[in-house]
C-alpha cells in the first residue's frame, strides 16, 4: 500500500471496471481517463493505463508505471503523463518515457498534473499547445499517425533511460509503492 497518499476508501476504475484505491492522484487519473473517452473520441481500447517501463541508470534498475498510451492503428502515438504541481517539471520525464515505450519515438506527449496540461511534440520537446482543450482528439491522432515515423536509437535510450530514472526513481519517496526497484 501506497503510505504517503491519503487513502478515500476505493473507486471502480473507468478503463478497466476494476475496484482500485481512491487516492487523490487517482481522481486525476480518473478524470483524464473520462476526458480521452467523453470529450476526445477515444475508445478504451485505445488507451492502456499503467504499463511498467523498466529504466537503467549504470547497475541501478526500475520499473515505473507510465499513466496513459493512446494508440491508433495498431501503434502508441500519445503518451501522458500525470504528476501533481508544476507542469514544466514534468516535460523532461514524460519526453523520455516517450522515447523508451517503443521503438519509435511516440509523437504526442501530454504532461499533465490533472488540472491543466501541456501537449509537447516528441521529436522536438517543445510545447504544441496548453490546456485539456489541446490534447489531439482521435481524428488529429489518426492524422498524426501518418506521418513519419522516426526509431530511437539504442545510445539515445541509454541516455533517457537515465534521466527517466534520476526524475522518477532517484527523485521519488521511499515508501512509493508505483515504483518497483529491481535489485541487481
Amino acid at each position: 500500500m501506497n503510505t504517503h497518499h491519503l487513502i478515500l476508501g476505493t473507486l471502480t476504475d473507468f478503463l478497466s471496471g476494476d475496484h482500485i484505491t481512491d487516492t487523490h492522484d487517482e481522481r486525476y487519473r480518473q478524470k483524464i481517463a473520462r476526458y480521452l473517452v467523453l470529450e476526445k473520441g477515444y475508445v478504451i481500447k485505445d488507451i492502456e493505463a499503467g504499463r511498467k517501463l523498466t529504466v537503467t541508470a549504470s547497475d541501478k534498475k526500475a520499473a515505473i508505471p507510465v499513466d496513459f498510451l493512446v494508440s491508433v492503428e495498431g501503434r502508441i502515438m500519445m503518451l501522458v503523463k500525470y504528476g501533481p504541481g508544476s507542469l514544466v517539471t514534468r516535460h523532461r520525464s514524460a519526453l523520455a518515457a516517450s522515447r523508451l515505450m517503443d521503438i519509435h519515438q511516440i509523437p504526442v506527449v501530454v504532461a499533465t498534473n490533472g488540472e491543466d496540461a501541456d501537449i509537447l511534440c516528441g521529436f522536438s520537446g517543445k510545447v504544441r499547445g496548453r490546456g485539456f482543450e489541446a490534447i489531439p482528439d482521435k481524428t488529429e491522432l489518426v492524422r498524426i499517425s501518418k506521418m513519419e515515423v522516426r526509431e530511437v536509437c539504442s545510445k539515445r535510450k541509454d541516455m533517457e533511460s537515465r534521466i527517466l530514472y534520476a526524475f522518477e526513481v532517484d527523485g521519488s519517496c521511499p515508501c512509493d509503492s508505483d515504483i518497483c526497484r529491481i535489485e541487481p
